[in-house]
């Protein structure tokens, strides 16, 4: 698997671009390109990744705030500029087709029926398990002020959690247990906000989950730029796994 971290920042951070992650894998020597979550200062970073619209096979929405979905309009209406042919996946929650059609429609409403390719929406529920862009997925639900669900994919052993927004809850602990990279919303350092997780509670979360790996996204913006160096004194004080604070553009291979 290999991860890329589109945007790292929170919903109106002036300087990082919105929470997203190009994850892509490959299955019988083809590349199945996946984005987990697409806000609204999201799609110019990813054209810039990824200027061929034909690569993206599937998008996952972890929940309905705009700094999460809002992007899909634009990103739709470039690939139709594009030309792109290729059927787009969009994985989520129940109601993630009416909703993300019906935003789609308030902001180009002659676009919607004139796309060229198909969206394919696929709902995933806890408990349940699909098999798409050549990843297992399963989800968890999350503790948001919106429902948000957190999401697992796994690949050929290897495995990614994202969470999506919010504190982690026994579920997507359980969700969590063992993966490769967890990538965890730390809105604040260590005081608590509602709906949303720290650094130090993620910390604690990676440790009890067993994962490898934990990338601090989401961040408040003023606590990432004026606390930069307590966040990264905290997570150079952790030895028991590797905890990092990732840049836009940053990849990893696991």
């Amino acid at each position: 698997m290999k991860i890329k971290f589109i945007g790292v920042g929170e919903a109106f951070d002036e300087e990082l671009p919105n929470t997203s992650i190009q994850v892509v894998v490959e299955e019988s020597g083809i590349e199945h390109c996946i984005l987990l979550d697409c806000g609204f200062t999201v799609p110019p970073c990813f054209w810039k990744s990824c200027p061929d619209a034909e690569s993206l096979d599937a998008i996952w929405i972890s929940h309905f705030h705009g700094d999460h979905f809002f992007g899909l309009p634009a990103l739709f209406t470039r690939f139709r500029e594009m030309n792109r042919r290729k059927p787009l996946l969009i994985i989520g929650q129940q109601g993630a087709a009416q909703t993300v059609t019906q935003t789609f429609r308030l902001a180009y409403p002659s676009t919607v029926d004139k796309l060229g390719y198909e969206l394919r929406f696929v709902s995933l529920e806890p408990g349940e398990v699909v098999s798409a862009a050549g990843v297992v997925w399963r989800s968890a639900l999350n503790g948001h002020s919106r429902r948000d669900l957190a999401v697992r994919m796994e690949k050929g052993g290897k495995s990614v959690f994202y969470s999506g927004d919010g504190l982690w809850t026994d579920e997507t602990l359980s969700l969590a247990r063992g993966a490769d990279l967890a990538i965890h919303e730390a809105f604040r350092i260590d005081a608590e906000f509602p709906g949303h997780a720290t650094v130090s509670n993620c910390i604690d979360f990676a440790r009890k989950a067993n994962v490898r790996r934990l990338a601090l996204v989401h961040i408040e913006r003023n606590e990432r730029r004026l606390r930069r160096g307590d966040i990264l004194r905290m997570a150079a004080e952790v030895s028991d796994l590797e905890v990092f604070l990732p840049e836009p553009g940053d990849e990893i291979l696991i």
